[in-house]
């Protein structure tokens, strides 16, 4: 792996264990056991990592939350959307427990942010038109854009509200606690579920309960 990527990943790491305020560029530095000017022949400051971070936040929701084409509508399907909505969750988690005062520093992030965010919003509209249409939802076209924005709400804050409730930092964020925000999802996809789908999202619920009583054993 080249230092540039070590640096980026390095950085995603120690910022997810201890939050990124708490992490300067000399902590990655010696994280890396490499110099600080080694590290700045990289980047020129802790902002600059983090847009490259952003990088990779970007691509995960561009690939993760495409609307599916040609496939049947299954358990499988939709594991693979929640799967994606965990990893982006647990993988940056850093960001979304600290994202206003992140973007207040960056106004080019911020308009990045606003911009992939907009962009995931119509990507998750198309796959949940795409459901209505193949009968396994029943929403009326009017809603789906402002359902798609509650989910978006909920999986954008849910981790700097479990701080909230729990009074902790960053790293009392188990996967257990996002499998949490997982099911909540799932209770608002359950509540639009047609008479032939209900199973199907009651296997998906019994699926990522079990993974939430597995993952902090």
């Amino acid at each position: 792996m080249k230092t540039r990527d070590k640096i980026v990943q390095a950085s995603l790491e120690l910022f997810n264990e201890h939050g990124e305020r708490a992490i300067t560029t000399n902590h990655i530095a010696a994280h890396l056991n490499i110099s600080p000017g080694n590290l700045y022949y990289h980047f020129r400051n802790k902002e600059d990592i983090i847009r490259s971070i952003f990088g990779l936040y970007e691509q995960h929701l561009e690939s993760g939350f495409q609307p599916y084409v040609d496939k049947e509508v299954n358990v499988d399907l939709l594991i693979g959307y929640f799967d994606a909505m965990f990893y982006t969750l647990w993988q940056f988690r850093f960001m979304y427990a600290n994202l206003a005062d992140i973007l207040s520093r960056d106004e080019t992030l911020k308009n990045r942010y606003l911009k992939a965010q907009q962009d995931v919003l119509e990507r998750s509209s198309g796959v949940l038109e795409k459901l209505t249409q193949d009968g396994f939802l029943a929403i009326n076209a009017e809603d789906i854009k402002p359902l798609a924005d509650t989910i978006k709400m909920l999986v954008s804050f849910w981790i700097s509200y479990k701080l909230t409730q729990t009074q902790s930092n960053i790293g009392s964020i188990t996967k257990e606690s996002l499998y949490e925000g997982l099911l909540r999802v799932i209770m608002l996809f359950k509540s639009y579920a047609t008479p032939s789908s209900k199973d199907t999202f009651s296997r998906l619920e019994d699926y990522y309960q079990n993974l939430a009583s597995q993952s902090d054993l």
